[in-house]
This record gives C-alpha cells, structure tokens and sequence, in this order.
C-alpha cells in the first residue's frame, strides 16, 4: 500500500508534523503571504507547542505517508452540534503532490464524516490560493463565504469558507 494515514499522538509525531509544517509553509506561502507572516503563523499555529495545545483542544491531528515517507499532515475538529466536520488543515509537501495523497487525505475525512453522520465538511483557504480552490472545487467544495481575521502581529488571515456536502 502506497498510502498511510496515522494519528499523531507521540511527541515524536508532534515533532514531525511540525518539521514538515515548515517544509510546506515556507515552500508553498511565502509566495501568498509573504514569509514574514509564515515565520509569524509557524510559530504560533503550526509549531510543536502549537499542535500540542491544538490536540488537547479536541483537534485531531495525522500525519500522511507515500511510500512510507512523511507527505502531509492534516487537522480536523469534530462538531456534533453542528453534525459537521472542520478539516482545520490540510497541507501536502510538494514532493507529493500529484500522487494521491490528498485525495488520500479528502477520503479519509470523508469517513469520518460518514461515520460520525456529519452532514458537510468545511474549510478555510487564504483567497489568493487558486491552486488549492481549484482542487478543492473539482472534489465538490463550493465557496459559501470570504472572511478576514485578525491573527495579531499586523497580520491577517484573508480567507475563503468552502464546504462540501455529505450524501449519506
């Protein structure tokens, strides 16, 4: 089997996710947001300490492997009330794009949607990211708002809602 899926749990993974967070974020924003608000966003969302407090606020985290090499991780929340899944992240290094892994990763989600009766999936995506909304398009997500948060530092968060509805 090509692909694998495994919760992070151990620091180790911790460690890992947030390495490869580095890797991709630093390759594939600084062109988006320039890497002064990478450097920013990498230290506050997306470094060990980071993913640790994110896990024990009920974010679940994994870690995707090709070829049992590490190629993504991805973050999502569960919200009964709301019967939806957050796909909070999503994030594939380059070296494994085109190889199935998001798709992997979508499937995997889609699952857990199923299995947990959630009816839609949601997501943010930064605006100027037209690679990832095409993607994600073509797999059925529709945009259904724009938002703009304030991340702190004189920085912004310019995204879009995009949502993908489960048929059970």
């Amino acid at each position: 089997m090509a692909h694998k899926i495994e919760m992070v749990k151990t620091e180790e993974q911790i460690e890992l996710t947030a390495t490869l967070a580095k890797e991709i974020w630093t390759e594939h924003y600084t062109p988006i947001i320039g890497i002064e608000q990478v450097k920013y966003m990498l230290t506050n969302m997306q470094s060990a300490t980071a993913i640790t407090n994110h896990i024990s606020n009920n974010y679940q985290y994994y870690l995707a492997y090709y070829n049992n090499q590490p190629s993504g991780y991805f973050a999502i929340i569960e919200n009964r009330k709301e019967n939806s899944i957050t796909l909070s992240k999503i994030y594939v290094s380059h070296k494994s794009r085109n190889t199935g892994t998001g798709c992997e990763i979508m499937n995997f989600t889609k699952e857990k949607a199923l299995t947990n009766n959630a009816s839609k999936i949601s997501l943010t995506v930064n605006k100027h990211n037209h690679n990832s909304i095409n993607w994600y398009k073509k797999r059925g997500f529709k945009i259904t708002e724009d938002i703009i948060n304030d991340i702190g530092n004189g920085f912004y968060m310019d995204d879009y809602i995009l949502e993908l509805t489960i048929a059970k």
